[in-house]
């Protein structure tokens, strides 16, 4: 249970390193660079001039309803401590991916639970909990979905396989951490008893660590868990869908199961150090998967900024509605 401290301000974000913009930014214009050098823009053009523009409504209404489906999910995570009305769900996740398009270092999970903090009263540390779990969970989803691909499938990028390796072993560290932490709280505490740390903030940094490990306790349980990968599961397919519904848009072919796989490359390359909006990185994978699955480079380009836009209007528009429901996060005073 979280403890009241109406004095206790929200401790500002550290702003990302100039290292890690640095970079963030090198890396971007790399994978950018390798992206389009073979692309014939010509086409590229051609090929959006084949989107049947009455499409974009249904687009955008599925690209809304991918939020929606992501802001059921962390609701169950949430019920744990407190039932939220859906709708508020629905902004805070909003504003969430409008802080992670628009901002670097992913400074979208920070700030929805710096704002459904305030709303609820709810600890921002118990809420930071669960959308990390959202994150893990998420992460070991994508390394099943490409593992089997990896198995099922030919000629893919040799990136890929690596890729998978990778967040395989950090996705099984983080489960780990994520199912045995909040049994191992007491060890967690006389930890922290130990460190010579000024006796001021001890208090503050024992509330933060018990509710961030309630947060992390909230999916250990049998019918929250339940839930929650059955919502994993609809939210995967509705993201399927919307990603072979815009290929379709643009008169192109695309397979649920190439859908499902393309999405969790982009899952998995978006790990990587990145620039708002994922410029390059999404590029990159776009411009070397999907020509596996008959796309040429020109036509994968097209399709990727269309898939990437529709989804950052739709994000747009409901993080600004939302940012203005439940505030711009200016002078917050929440419980930590």
């Amino acid at each position: 249970m979280s403890t009241p401290d109406t004095s206790s301000s929200l401790p500002e974000r550290k702003k990302p390193s100039l290292w890690y913009l640095l970079l963030a930014f090198a890396l971007a214009a790399a994978l950018l660079f390798l992206a389009v050098r073979n692309v014939n823009f010509e086409e590229s053009l051609r090929t959006l001039k084949n989107l049947r523009w009455q499409s974009f409504a249904v687009l955008f209404f599925l690209g809304t309803l991918a939020i929606l489906t992501r802001a059921v999910r962390w609701g169950i995570l949430l019920s744990a401590q407190k039932r939220i009305p859906l709708l508020t769900m629905f902004w805070a996740t909003a504003v969430g991916y409008l802080g992670n398009i628009y901002l670097p270092a992913r400074a979208g999970e920070v700030l929805r639970s710096a704002l459904l903090g305030r709303k609820t009263s709810i600890s921002i540390s118990y809420i930071f909990a669960t959308a990390l779990t959202e994150r893990i969970m998420d992460s070991i989803l994508l390394v099943i979905i490409s593992a089997i691909s990896l198995s099922t499938m030919q000629g893919l990028p040799d990136w890929l396989p690596a890729a998978v390796r990778v967040m395989a072993i950090l996705g099984l560290i983080a489960f780990l951490v994520l199912l045995f932490a909040p049994r191992l709280a007491p060890l967690f505490h006389k930890l922290l008893s130990w460190l010579p740390l000024p006796q001021r903030i001890r208090p503050t940094l024992t509330t933060l660590l018990d509710n961030f490990l309630a947060g992390a306790a909230a999916f250990v349980h049998p019918g929250r868990a339940l839930g929650f990968l059955f919502s994993t599961l609809f939210i995967w397919g509705v993201d399927a869908f919307n990603t072979v519904q815009t290929a379709h848009a643009l008169q192109l072919s695309l397979t649920y199961p190439q859908a499902m796989l393309f999405l969790a490359a982009l899952g998995l390359a978006s790990a990587a150090p990145s620039t708002p909006g994922y410029v390059g990185i999404y590029q990159f994978v776009a411009t070397t998967l999907l020509p596996v699955f008959g796309m040429n480079e020109s036509q994968a380009l097209t399709f990727v900024i269309i898939l990437q836009g529709i989804s950052i209007c739709a994000i747009t528009v409901c993080g600004l509605i939302g940012l203005q429901r439940l505030g711009s996060g200016k002078n917050l005073t929440i419980q930590v």
